[in-house]
Formats: C-alpha cells, sequence, structure tokens
C-alpha cells in the first residue's frame, strides 16, 4: 500500500528519536567550577587526605557545594570560579608536590543520564575554554650530554692513535679543552680530531686544543631535543584521549592546548613528568658497610644512589641501557599479586641486554628511575626550578640471560605502575621539560560565543520554520519539527562520538545544515505539488515527491559531504570542527528531511482517501 511504513522502520524511527533526545540531554545541565586532586609519585589521594582537605578549606571559610573521591582521585565543586581559585591557592600552599592541583569543569549530569554513558558534548577550546600550557625544554640538558659524549669519543680516538695528552676538561658554552705535553702532539691530534669531527671548531694555544661547537649543530641539538619532546609529548597526550589538543613549537617552547578536558590534573601531571630508567650494575666489590659513611669516597667508576627506602647502593657509572630502547611497557601483577612493569625492548636493546646478561651471569643489575621533580621555586629570570631525582626501584641478580622481554618489580603501588608504564610506553624525554606558565581559559569568552552562535542558529530556525509554516502550512509544521529533530540528532551524535568537540565553526556548520534541511523539505513540497497539478491523485502524488525529489537531494548532500570529507581531511584546528559537524549534520539531515517527515505524511494521509493536502 502507498504511503505505509511497516511497522519495524516506525519502530527504528522512534528509537532513533528517543535516543538522540537522551544523549542530547546532558548538555542542558550546565556544570560546576571544581578542583581535580591526584597523588604524584606514590602518593594517593585517599580519604584520609579528602579530610584534611576539607578541614584546611573549612578553616579558610571557604565554601565547598561537594567533594567526591574516585579512582584515587578527588573532585571538589564550588559554586563559582572565585571560590574555586582560592580554594587552589590554599591547597597549592598546603600540599605542595605531593599533588596535583588543577582547575576544572564537572559536569551537572543527573546521575541516571550518566549510568547510560550519557555525557555533554566536547566544546573547543573557543566554546569550552580549557587549559593552556607553555612548556620550556632545558636545551642545556642535551648539550650537556653531547659535551660528555664528545669528551668520551675524543678520548676513545686519541688512545686508539696511542697520542698521549695530560687532561681533557669542559670549557664553557659546550666547549672541550685538551692539554697536550708538546705543541707537536696538538698539532697532529688537531689534524685527526678535525678529519672525524665535523661539527666543531679546533683551535690551538699553546699547547692546549680548544674544541667549540658550531653554530649549525647547536641548532641541531637543539632542533632536535625540541623536535622529539614534541612528538612524545603529542603521544602523552594521545595516551590521555584528549581529542583535537594544540601542541606546536613556539621558538624554544612548546604549547599544549587542551580544550575541553576532563582531567586536567592527570594532563599536567603526565606533561611535567620526566621519567627515565637506567640499567646498570651494582659494584659488589666492595663491602657494602663501607660506603655507608658520609666521608667515604668511591672509586672513579661508581656512585653511590638511593633506594625508595634510603639505603645505599654502590653503582657502576657506564649505563648498561636506557629507556630509548623500550618499545612497548604495561602494568600488571605478579603472582603475588604485586604491581610490576613488562617491559620490550627493539632490536638493538634486546641485542644489548642479552648480550650483557649473558656475559654477567649471578651480578646484580639496579633499575634506576630518573626524574626531574618540580621544586616549586623559581630562579631570578622567574624560571621553575627542578631538581634530579634518582632512586633504585629494583635490584636483582642475573640468574639467566633474557633479552627483548623482562619485568621490573618493587613498585610501591599500582597507581605507579600505571603511570611509569605510561610514561615508558609513550617515550623517555631527551631533554627535561618544565610547566612555566598553565593558564585556565575561562569560558567567559566561550559562553559569549555560545550565545552569539545560538542566537544566529535559533533566529535562522525560527525564521526557515516560519517561511515553511506560512507557505508549505501542515507539511511546513511537519518540516519544522524535522528541522527541531535534526538539531537534537547532531547534538545526541556529536555527545556519543569521541573525538569531535563542537567548536565556533561548527555553530556554523550547523547553520549551514540548517539551510540544507530546508532546500530538501522544499524539493519534496515542490515535487508534490508538481505532481498534484499533473492530476495524479494524493497518494502517488507524495509518493512520486519523495521518490522523485531523491536523487537530487542525495546529488546535492553527496557533493557537500565530499567537500567536507576533504576540508577534515586536509585541515587542522577549528577547520576540522567546522568540517565534522557538517558531515554529522548532512547524514542526519537526510534522515530528518526523507525518512522521519514520509513517516509524519504517512501517519496523517498514507491509506487514507484524500481529496485535498494542506501543502
Amino acid at each position: 500500500m502507498l504511503n505505509r511504513y511497516p511497522l519495524w522502520k516506525n519502530f527504528f524511527i522512534i528509537s532513533v528519536l528517543i535516543i538522540s533526545i537522551i544523549y542530547a540531554l546532558p548538555n542542558f545541565f550546565g556544570e560546576d567550577p571544581a578542583i581535580q586532586i591526584v597523588g604524584v609519585r606514590g602518593n594517593l589521594a585517599n580519604k584520609e587526605i579528602l579530610n584534611q582537605i576539607v578541614s584546611i578549606l573549612q578553616k579558610e571559610k571557604v565554601d565547598i557545594k561537594s567533594v567526591k573521591l574516585k579512582n584515587d582521585e578527588i573532585l571538589i565543586c564550588f559554586d563559582n570560579v572565585n571560590l574555586q581559585l582560592n580554594a587552589r591557592d590554599i591547597l597549592l600552599s598546603n600540599l605542595k608536590e605531593n599533588y596535583v592541583i588543577a582547575l576544572n569543569l564537572a559536569p551537572l549530569t543527573p546521575h541516571w543520564l550518566k549510568f547510560l554513558g550519557a555525557e555533554p558534548m566536547k566544546l573547543g577550546l573557543d566554546l569550552r575554554g580549557g587549559v593552556h600550557f607553555l612548556i620550556s625544554v632545558d636545551i642545556d640538558k642535551i648539550l650537556n650530554q653531547l659535551q660528555e659524549y664528545t669528551i668520551d669519543s675524543i678520548s676513545n680516538d686519541l688512545r686508539k692513535q696511542k697520542i698521549s695528552y695530560s687532561s681533557i676538561r669542559k670549557i664553557n658554552n659546550y666547549g672541550i679543552e685538551v692539554r697536550f705535553h708538546d705543541n707537536y702532539e696538538c698539532l697532529t691530534s688537531k689534524n685527526h680530531l678535525k678529519s672525524l669531527y665535523n661539527d666543531f671548531f679546533f683551535e690551538i694555544k699553546s699547547s692546549k686544543l680548544i674544541i667549540s661547537l658550531k653554530n649549525e649543530r647547536f641548532q641541531k641539538a637543539r632542533d632536535y631535543a625540541l623536535s622529539q619532546n614534541l612528538n612524545i609529548i603529542r603521544n602523552r597526550i594521545n595516551q590521555l584521549g584528549i581529542m583535537e589538543p594544540l601542541i606546536q613549537r613556539q621558538g624554544d617552547c612548546i604549547i599544549v592546548e587542551l580544550p575541553g578536558i576532563q582531567d586536567t590534573a592527570r594532563a599536567k601531571e603526565i606533561l611535567s613528568a620526566t621519567a627515565m630508567l637506567e640499567f646498570r650494575l651494582v659494584n659488589t666489590d666492595i663491602d657494602n658497610n663501607s660506603f655507608m659513611h658520609n666521608f667515604y669516597i668511591p672509586p672513579n667508576d661508581s656512585e653511590i644512589k638511593y633506594t625508595r627506602d634510603g639505603h645505599s647502593v654502590l653503582l657502576y657509572k657506564k649505563i648498561i641501557l636506557t629507556g630509548d630502547h623500550i618499545t612497548n611497557a604495561k602494568y600488571d601483577f605478579d603472582d603475588m599479586g604485586n604491581a610490576q612493569v613488562s617491559i620490550i625492548l627493539d632490536h638493538i636493546g634486546g641485542s644489548i641486554m642479552s648480550n650483557f646478561t649473558r656475559d654477567h651471569q649471578n651480578k646484580i643489575i639496579a633499575t634506576l628511575l630518573v626524574e626531574y621533580k618540580d621544586t616549586g621555586k623559581k630562579n631570578v629570570n622567574g624560571d621553575v626550578i627542578l631538581v634530579k631525582d634518582e632512586k633504585i626501584i629494583n635490584i636483582a641478580k642475573i640468574s639467566s640471560y633474557f633479552s627483548n622481554k623482562f619485568r621490573i618489580t618493587g613498585i610501591s603501588n599500582p597507581t605507579e605502575a600505571r603511570q611509569l608504564s605510561l610514561l615508558l610506553r609513550s617515550g623517555a624525554l631527551v631533554a627535561p621539560i618544565k610547566i612555566i606558565q598553565e593558564i585556565t581559559i575561562g569560558p567567559a569568552l566561550g559562553l559569549q560565543n555560545i550565545k552569539e552562535g545560538i542566537k544566529a542558529s535559533l533566529s535562522g530556525l525560527l525564521i526557515s520554520m516560519l517561511f515553511l509554516v506560512i507557505y508549505y502550512r501542515k507539511f511546513g509544521i511537519i518540516a519544522s519539527f524535522a528541522l527541531l529533530a535534526n538539531l537534537v540528532l547532531i547534538a545526541g551524535i556529536m555527545s556519543i562520538l569521541p573525538g569531535v568537540a563542537l567548536t565556533m565553526p561548527g555553530i556554523a556548520g550547523i547553520v549551514l545544515i540548517v539551510a540544507i534541511s530546508v532546500d530538501a523539505t522544499v524539493l519534496i513540497n515542490e515535487r508534490i505539488k508538481e505532481e498534484l497539478r499533473n492530476g495524479r491523485s494524493v497518494q502517488q502524488a507524495i509518493n512520486e515527491g519523495y521518490r522523485g525529489s531523491f536523487s537530487s537531494i542525495l546529488d546535492a548532500n553527496l557533493t557537500t559531504g565530499i567537500t567536507s570529507i576533504i576540508l577534515y581531511l586536509v585541515g587542522s584546528g577549528f577547520i576540522k570542527g567546522f568540517a565534522i559537524t557538517t558531515i554529522i549534520g548532512i547524514l542526519t539531515s537526510m534522515f530528518t528531511s526523507i525518512i522521519l517527515t514520509r513517516a509524519f505524511v504517512n501517519l496523517l494521509y498514507g491509506g487514507k482517501k484524500i481529496k485535498k493536502l494542506s501543502i
């Protein structure tokens, strides 16, 4: 029978509308200013800390709206931004470096919607606000490493050539000074080293060879440190699951913008952490009791390091392997339920570890975790002062040789194991970083943009609906309802899909979709009117109107969709926001303008003897 949908299709349409309404609802409940607190370096945010925080804020007469402890994280909500900022300053001075304290916005989504997995749609930085980090890279660290590496290489090259020298040491500006016994040895070494080290200048000054870094090599080292850290930070952000971040280089710094972020504390912790692993051999030739005193001077090839419990261990300075060769790391639990990190090395790292463990059976190997902590202090230039923290997290006897797979045990808790595995998996930073600026971009400007965007969208929608109702009467009412349903569908889909954020250009895309929906409705209605003028019956006119206009609507939406896909693939930032909104809107407008309106028309006119249409 003409103009009748089967029961399953009607049920499908109703289900789509109900699901869309449910997942669009969280966008209307708003959010509270909040503070998120997460423990670092083994410190857990537990109930005891929560009570301490509440006590501190009550003592300072800061009103708390709500407080929640979940997954070792504390979330404190406030009635306004002023209370939020005041509370953060108070907690920063009391909790110090043991906890990460970050600003956040907590959605007020009801529990029954959260239970269904419904959350507000993610908004871009221009609408939602978010966190802006300016990160400085410690270029001195990479240049000092280059200087030390060059000293070792030059020493080995001179020994191979049997050229004797009296001393070799570092000098200013990352240079190297080599003293010789006479000018002949100095000149010979210069001629030899000059052919091997093209990135350095060589100058003789009275039996001394001064080796300095060329500007090109200096720039190359700086670019390498920045580009590598940029990639590693991007990997870390991807591990967090933050969508549409802005990560780019600005001079000797890196800018990171995280719009619509729901876990700012974890993002700040991961960004600022600098975890590197070093595997070293324990020096067992010297009795442990002999270097437990402060006056003990270790051999030149060894140095004293400490475990988490404060026990001193004598390690050889030579590093067997670093975390640079780690390709994967994940945390799990051993047979006793203790946290551990399973590590997989690349081919080179596996070969190094295999050869070393085979040649050093029954020796003791230690895993040294190197971190650069923020002291909370700044130097005269206003830069954050970092302090190097080295702790032995694991000591094991080499009872059998292993290659590219092994485990690190002795980790204090699962949170620390998870954190360590994430940092190792995303890559070890080639140079320490420090967050020199953290700006939480408030939603004030975003609210203004949202208001203007909603105003423009509603104005266009109301004018379109008014035109449709006046010109097409009852069919115009059906089309107007379809326009509203289209907006609900867009909001619901954007709330469900991961990685989709609404930006100001995205709102422009929604306005464009309203126009596309109206265009499709006009095509259908005009085609129905044309069929009526050609003498067809009402039922035939409705059927031919939808069937005949389908190809035109499909062609128009297909060309727009292809353009939007191209914009998404080649564009970036806000361009992608516009493209993704347009692509979603095209799909929803096809559904509402063709399928949904047809369902209403079938309900009103299908299978009935109608002599005249209200169109």
